[in-house]
């Protein structure tokens, strides 16, 4: 029987509630699922906002292979001693020419090599600066396929659409794409025509009673009010860890996608 791989992707971790969700769930699910490689989107893991070195090193301490990123890329100045540092923290690579840091980063698996590449969406975003995701992964195949053909994608995106058509785009050229920043789990995953495996949305690892991990007051006094208010990131109560489990050959060809849920009583 052919040798497969099983990749644990855990999505956007929201501030402490996030972590300890995280540090209660991670292994035994990675024991459950006989996961081999685990990829964590760490965005928010810092408050809300970033990564910080702390945050990077508590994951690294659970067992996380390669860390993603998104829009608060730069929530902690100290992320950009980061990104030049450590080969397993991944920026989105259609950052604009002498952004710190590498979009897609190779790392072993067993006998294997995998590609992780990270890339943020434009439309909604507010991020003017950005190169054409389209463009710039499309750009980067033919230099990773050098090295493996095992390529994993996270487009830290928000419209749908957008991730849908980078999905298609890509079809039969990477092993999976995954949506990430909306921190809602989405009901799509499957393996599209040419067999990439595709989920538009992870979802989040965070406060369960809570609006996308920020406490729901100000959310919801800000839209009765239009008044800004400010995102306090929720805490206490149960926490909620959404992913997706991918299984994949040696030759990069997805075989399996399904997403993975749990509830986590924080103590």
């Amino acid at each position: 029987m052919e040798k497969t791989c099983r990749a644990l992707i855990v999505g956007d971790v929201v501030g402490r509630c996030g972590r300890q969700a995280l540090e209660q769930a991670l292994a035994e699910l990675q024991w459950e699922l006989r996961v081999d490689f685990t990829v964590v989107n760490g965005e928010n893991i810092s408050g809300g906002k970033g990564i910080s070195r702390r945050g990077f090193a508590f994951l690294r301490q659970l067992g996380v292979d390669a860390v993603t990123l998104g829009n608060h890329i730069w929530g902690h100045r100290e992320v950009a001693g980061l990104l030049e540092q450590e080969p397993g923290l991944c920026r989105p690579a259609n950052l604009p020419p002498g952004t710190p840091g590498c979009g897609w980063r190779l790392l072993p698996c067993g006998g294997l090599q995998i590609a992780v590449v990270n890339l943020l969406g434009r439309v909604y975003m507010n991020m003017p600066a950005l190169d054409c995701p389209f463009r710039t992964a499309q750009a980067l195949l033919a230099e990773i396929r050098q090295h493996t053909p095992i390529i994993l994608v996270d487009f830290h995106a928000e419209a749908t659409s957008e991730k849908q058509a980078l999905a298609n785009f890509l079809d039969g050229r990477v092993t999976a794409v995954w949506g990430t920043h909306t921190h809602v789990q989405t009901n799509d995953a499957r393996l599209l025509p040419r067999g990439t495996a595709y989920l538009t949305d992870v979802g989040m690892t965070g406060a369960r009673d809570s609006i996308l991990g920020v406490e729901t007051e100000g959310v919801v006094e800000r839209y009765l009010t239009g008044r800004p208010q400010p995102f306090v990131v929720a805490q206490g109560g149960d926490a909620q860890l959404n992913g997706l489990l991918l299984e994949f050959d040696a030759a990069g060809r997805a075989r399996q996608i399904e997403t993975v849920q749990r509830l986590v009583t924080l103590h």
